[in-house]
């Protein structure tokens, strides 16, 4: 198990610093570097200050920091992909203490052969984690602790085929394994049915991922990301995510962002999460 999972983490490794090479002079000046890389920030903050207001109110302080990144090595025979959007954020209202309001650690590393064919074979890992600790609140302003950095940590390994109809729209499709892991929190992996607590689950199965980055105005991108993994052994069990951002761009620094962020995982609620967040900020284009 330790094996399987050093080897995902050192293909994502592998794949974002093999993004940082710079090509030598005498090189750039023959042919063209086979990387391309994009990495955006985004900054936002908002604060609220009362004093003597007679309609009254709750002093407030929000900040957010973003980033999202890719990185894809196209060769003769294979296309590397690799992408990666981090987000960390916190809260304060009126006398209450600092709360995270958003926690994501989300890569992709993906490699496709034949990149120039209409069906692409492919292989794939993914890693979707969070940095900090995070707490369900009572009414009461009483907390509990329900997650905290890698714990849990979702791993997925895949291989299958992969198809582009159109520039903007990507399908793919194959069998794989997926393990969660934890070490505090183990209601995540945890297998009700049987008397141990198991601290990872690991299960073959099937994945869809699609995929859809469509500008649609000049300064307008729609992103939509969907993932399904279906267990061979409760195949009724499908894990949906569900990930759908408009960006606009209003000028070169200042951008908004409407996401919506679904999920629905039946080992852990019978209910499907959904996570709504409109932001405004200061947007930087670093590559």
């Amino acid at each position: 198990m330790r094996r399987l999972i050093g080897v995902s983490i050192a293909l994502l490794v592998t794949a974002s610093a093999s993004g940082q090479e710079i090509p030598s002079k005498d090189s750039a000046k023959t042919s063209e570097s086979p990387w391309k890389h994009s990495l955006v920030g985004v900054a936002t903050i908002t604060q609220v200050s009362y004093k003597d207001w007679a309609q009254a109110g709750e002093n407030a302080l929000s900040w957010t920091l973003s980033t999202d990144g890719k990185s894809v090595h196209t060769g003769s025979a294979s296309r590397w992909t690799t992408s990666y959007k981090l987000a960390f954020g916190q809260t304060r209202l009126g006398t209450q203490g600092l709360r995270k309001t958003d926690d994501r650690i989300d890569f992709e590393s993906m490699v496709n052969v034949n990149p120039k064919g209409f069906v692409k074979p492919y292989l794939a890992v993914t890693l979707k984690s969070q940095f900090a600790m995070g707490f369900r609140y009572g009414k009461d302003g009483s907390r509990t602790a329900v997650s905290k950095f890698f714990d849990p940590a979702y791993l997925t390994q895949s291989a299958g085929v992969s198809i582009e109809p159109i520039p903007e729209v990507k399908l793919r499709t194959g069998g794989g394994l997926r393990e969660i892991i934890t070490s505090q929190f183990n209601q995540y992996a945890d297998n009700p049915s049987t008397p141990e607590v198991e601290r990872t689950r690991i299960e073959g199965g099937v994945e869809a991922v699609s995929e859809v980055r469509w500008p649609f105005m000049e300064n307008m991108l729609l992103s939509v990301k969907l993932e399904l993994f279906s267990p061979f052994r409760e195949m009724q069990k499908v894990v949906v995510r569900s990930d759908n951002t408009i960006s606009a761009k209003v000028n070169k620094y200042i951008t908004v962002n409407v996401n919506v962020q679904l999920v629905h995982e039946p080992n852990v609620s019978l209910h499907t999460q959904m996570k709504q967040t409109i932001a405004v900020g200061i947007s930087y284009t670093f590559l």
